[in-house]
C-alpha cells in the first residue's frame, strides 16, 4: 500500500467514526471532483458562482436562504502542500435571496488527498474532507462535515469521475446522508471538453427517502482553458419535485503563482 493510499483510508476511517447527516439547505459549490491537486508550493483561486432561476420556492427550514432565484457563491483557496495533498479554505460563503437579500453563510476548510498527476494516469483516486462552520440562515447545524471519495478513468478521450459523498451533522452514523456526484465528459483538446454532470441527494444511508422526495440534477457542462483561466459553465435541469428546476453555475479558476517552465539550454 503506498502512503498516499494509507493517509487517505485513515483520515477516512477516523472521518466515519464521528460523523452524520446534513440539513437540507442551499449548495455553494456545485462541482465533481477529478483529483487534480495544485503544484506543491502554488496557491490557486476558484470563484464559485450559482445562479438558480427556477428553484424551490419555500425554504429548507424557518429563517433559510430560498433557493428560487437565489445567488450563491464563494471564493476557493487552495494551496498545494505536496503531490499528494492540497489544503483549502472556502471564505467567504455568501447568497442573496429574494427575501433576505445579501448575507454571509460561513466558511469551510479543506483537505484533499489525491494520486499525484491525476491528470496523467488512466485510473485516478482520492478523498477530500471538508469542514464547515455555518450561517442560521444555511444551515440547521453550526457545524457539518463531506467525506468525498474520488474514483475515475482517464480514456483516450472520454473521463469518467465518480464522487460518492456523504455528508454529516455528527449526529449519528446512521444519518450518514448520500450524495453523489458524476461526471463524464469529452475531450476536445486539453483546453476545451463538454461533459455531463449529475448530482444527487438520497438521504440517510438508513433508509434512502422516495424518489420524488430525493433531489437528482443533471448538468451539460462546458469547459474551456484560456491563458491560464480555467472556465466551468453549466445549466442543470432537476428531475425530480424535490430538486430545483433550473439552476446555472459558473467556475473561474486560475493558479496565482503558476510554476515556470524550465526552458532546456
Amino acid at each position: 500500500m503506498t502512503r498516499l493510499a494509507a493517509c487517505v483510508l485513515a483520515a477516512t476511517a477516523l472521518t466515519t467514526l464521528a460523523i452524520a447527516t446534513p440539513a437540507l439547505a442551499q449548495t455553494d459549490e456545485i462541482q465533481v471532483y477529478t483529483g487534480v491537486l495544485a503544484d506543491k508550493g502554488v496557491f490557486n483561486l476558484t470563484l464559485h458562482n450559482n445562479f438558480t432561476p427556477s428553484g424551490q420556492k419555500d425554504p429548507a427550514f424557518p429563517g433559510a436562504v430560498t433557493a428560487d432565484k437565489s445567488w450563491n457563491g464563494v471564493p476557493e483557496w487552495a494551496y498545494g502542500v505536496t503531490s499528494w495533498f492540497e489544503a483549502g479554505l472556502y471564505m467567504p460563503l455568501y447568497s442573496r435571496d429574494k427575501d433576505m437579500g445579501w448575507g454571509l453563510d460561513g466558511f469551510k476548510l479543506r483537505s484533499l488527498f489525491a494520486v499525484p498527476n491525476a491528470d496523467d494516469r488512466s485510473f485516478v483516486y482520492g478523498a477530500n474532507f471538508e469542514f464547515s462552520v455555518n450561517a442560521k440562515r444555511w444551515d440547521t447545524n453550526r457545524f457539518s462535515s463531506e467525506v468525498r471519495p474520488i474514483i475515475g478513468w482517464h480514456l483516450p478521450k472520454v473521463d469518467i469521475i465518480v464522487n460518492p459523498i456523504l455528508d454529516t451533522e455528527y449526529d449519528g452514523f446512521s444519518n450518514l446522508d448520500f450524495a453523489p456526484s458524476t461526471r463524464v465528459a469529452y475531450n476536445f483538446s486539453k483546453t476545451a471538453a463538454i461533459a455531463i454532470e449529475h448530482y444527487g441527494d438520497f438521504g440517510p444511508i438508513k433508509g434512502f427517502l422516495p424518489v420524488n422526495q430525493q433531489a437528482h440534477q443533471l448538468y451539460g457542462v462546458v469547459d474551456k482553458t484560456v491563458g491560464n483561466l480555467d472556465i466551468e459553465f453549466g445549466v442543470g435541469f432537476g428531475l425530480t419535485d424535490a430538486s430545483d428546476k433550473v439552476t446555472i453555475k459558473l467556475i473561474l479558476s486560475r493558479d496565482l503563482n503558476p510554476k515556470k517552465s524550465v526552458v532546456a539550454k
